[in-house]
């Protein structure tokens, strides 16, 4: 899962193997002990997208309050584009949230996810400017929100 994640981000031009994140990405076995990962496969088992659930508790939490649900590191393989598979693993998020009785689900993006901003934007989820924030000095997060009630 770790090196889908980095080889989802590493698909997309965002980094490349020097950047601090990318080991971060790479380090599943951290965010499953932290946090909860789910995974997409195909009829054959292939792993096909991951996401990392963050639970109240979760130190991978980053901008979720109290009554709020938050999930990051949607990644999809390049092979499992175009499929479905991002849309159903948000859409798996949000019904966590909603049996979690969280009033929103907030996330953070980079501005170069375009192709995430759409499939959030399809999913509800709206700009929280407010919320941006920078979790280092060369790395701007921009969040949203996806309201529940």
């Amino acid at each position: 899962m770790g090196e889908l994640t980095a080889v989802a981000y590493l698909a997309d031009d965002a980094m490349g193997p020097e950047d601090p994140y990318y080991e971060v990405l790479r380090d599943a076995a951290s965010r499953a002990r932290e946090a909860d990962l789910w995974v997409a496969v195909d009829g054959n088992g292939a792993l096909l997208g991951t996401v990392t659930w963050c639970p109240p508790g979760s130190s991978y939490r980053e901008l979720a309050g109290a009554d709020e649900s938050e999930f990051r590191t949607l990644a999809v393989a390049p092979a499992g584009r175009g499929q479905g598979v991002g849309g159903a693993l948000v859409c798996h998020c949000i019904q966590l949230a909603t049996e979690a009785g969280s009033s929103s689900v907030v996330i953070s993006t980079a501005p170069w996810m375009s192709t995430a901003h759409r499939l959030y934007r399809r999913f509800g989820f709206l700009p929280a400017p407010e919320r941006d924030w920078s979790p280092r000095p060369d790395v701007r997060l921009l969040a949203l929100v996806r309201p529940l009630r």
